[in-house]
Order: C-alpha cells, then structure tokens, then sequence
C-alpha cells in the first residue's frame, strides 16, 4: 500500500544546510535550557509520601485533583491504582519530612476524602528518585552507543555516526521541550523517551537499507542522487507509520486522563521529531561524512584465471 500514486522526487536534501541548522538551533536551546531550568521532576524522582486510598465507588480523578487544588500543595500526583475504587495519591513534602509532617498530611487527605479509607501509607525518599534519573539517563546513553555498534556493523561507521546523532537528537528536543514549559517528567515521560529512540531507529535503518540497495542499482547516480531517491522510496511508510501513531497518540493524549498526559505528549513529540531526524539529519549527516558507494557495495573477489 502506497500514500503517494506516483513515486515522488523531492530534493530533501537540497535544504539540508537549513535544517543543520534549525536542528543545532534547536539542541542549543533545549540545552540551556536543560542547564538553566532543568527539569520539573515528578514525584517518582523527587520523592513524597504515597497514600493508597480506597473508595466505596469509583471516584472522579478529575474532582479529586480540583479539591487538592484548592488546599495549596505544591506538588501532587494521583493515578488509578489496582482496582477502580483505589487511588494512589502521591504528595511531596512541603519542608523536611518527619512523622508529624506525614500525621498532618493524612489528616489532611481523610478530611478532604471523608469517605476514603486509608489502605497504606509510604514514603519514597529523594534518594531513590536520584537514582532512578541517573538509570533513566544511563539507559539512553547505553541506547544510543548499542544502537551505533549495531549500525556500524550492519552498514558502516558513517552511517553509525549519523544513526547516534539522530537518535541523541530526538530525546533532547523532547527534553528541552518539557524544560521550557515546565512540564512535570515521571518514569511515565522516560519510558516514552525511551520507546521514541527505538521507534526513530526503525525509520532510520529503513532508509539506510534502501539507501544500500540503490547503490547497487543506481550505477551512474551521485550519492546526494541515492539518498534522495531512498528518502522518496521510503516516503510513504514513513507518512502512513508515523501518521497512524501519531492518531493513536493524541488520541491517548485527549482521552487518556492526566495520569498519562506526560506519557502521551513525549510520545507526540518524539514521533514528529523522529520522523524528522530520519529524513533529514540520519543521511544528510551520512552524506556531509563523505558517505561513498565503495562503503556499502561488496567487494569483487579476485579470480585466478590460472588453468
């Protein structure tokens, strides 16, 4: 199945100075950004206290979040938890955290949710949260160098190096991204950030396969030639795959609930960036690193003609 009925031939890169550029525009911003700001970390990373509540019917996550608007706590978070009727409500410590703090917080939260039973009470310390960001990070760099390995072998170094930009791209932007609108990042937003560098690298390995194959049958072609035309052969999955995710995802955006706002919206980032880093910079890149044919066509075994 083919979105275009005829094959197109656009030139993408013969823009591909522009988008280097918008791209390190872009990845600059995000990263000041990321240094000045920083992230608003949510409270799987900074810690609170956790009350697992549960209802005689199942409430409305929505009233629950307006009633603790109005209280003034800086920082919460509620998610269905188990069943329907239980609720995880996640509170961040206004000061240092203390067993009269959490005495005051409960007290709070029966008198809020009257007909609320208190299942449980925990507190997850920063320390843990800490930790939990550097593995997230940790994860994404351990990505992004597996990731170049595979590509190195598979193909060659250049498109190995054009494949970790790419991919080191696109989680930055999201990033920044979340930075710069304050948005709150959970291990909801990471594990999204971490599904759109496995998503972009589908795309990417596409290219760079259609990209060896017209090698081999477009003899007489330059190489600026053959990328295009593999970007254009390729064009209409990368239209009808990212567009048909792209749905899903803002569906779950809208419909969702707030528990996945975080999660949905990565995802939404990611799949445009994404599928922007695979047309424009995954083998622009290539090609400014001097990609050549010889890299990719195999080599002629040398016959003895000897009798």
């Amino acid at each position: 199945m083919e979105f275009f009925r005829k094959k197109t031939n656009i030139n993408f890169l013969g823009i591909k100075k522009w988008t280097a550029v918008l791209s390190l525009i872009l990845v600059l911003i995000s990263l000041g950004s990321l240094g000045l700001k920083g992230l608003n970390w949510g409270l799987d990373f900074t810690g609170g206290y956790q009350f697992e509540l549960q209802f005689p019917n199942s409430p409305d996550l929505d009233s629950m979040t307006k009633k603790l608007d109005h209280l003034g706590l800086e920082h919460f978070d509620m998610v269905s938890f188990g069943s329907s009727k239980n609720v995880m409500l996640s509170i961040a410590p206004s000061h240092q955290a203390n067993s009269e703090l959490q005495a005051q917080y409960k007290s709070l939260v029966l008198r809020t949710f009257p007909d609320a039973e208190i299942m449980s009470v925990n507190f997850v310390g920063p320390q843990v949260g800490a930790e939990l960001a550097q593995r997230g990070m940790l994860a994404m760099v351990i990505a992004v160098i597996a990731i170049m390995i595979y590509i190195g072998l598979r193909f060659e170094l250049r498109f190995a190096i054009s494949a970790a930009v790419a991919l080191a791209h696109d989680p930055i932007i999201i990033l920044g991204i979340f930075s710069l609108l304050g948005l709150k990042f959970d291990l909801n937003a990471l594990a999204a950030v971490l599904a759109v560098i496995g998503y972009s690298l589908n795309d990417t390995v596409v290219v760079y396969d259609r990209i060896r194959e017209n090698f081999r049958k477009l003899r007489q072609s330059t190489v600026i030639e053959v990328v295009n035309r593999a970007i254009n052969d390729t064009l209409s999955r990368t239209i009808m795959t990212s567009g048909l995710t792209l749905l899903v995802v803002v569906v779950l955006f809208c419909l969702g609930g707030p528990s996945i706002h975080g999660f949905s919206l990565a995802l939404i980032i990611g799949v445009i960036v994404g599928t922007y880093s695979s047309i424009y910079i995954a083998g622009a890149l290539a090609v400014i690193l001097g990609l050549d044919r010889n890299a990719l066509l195999p080599v002629k075994q040398k016959t003895d003609d000897l009798p």
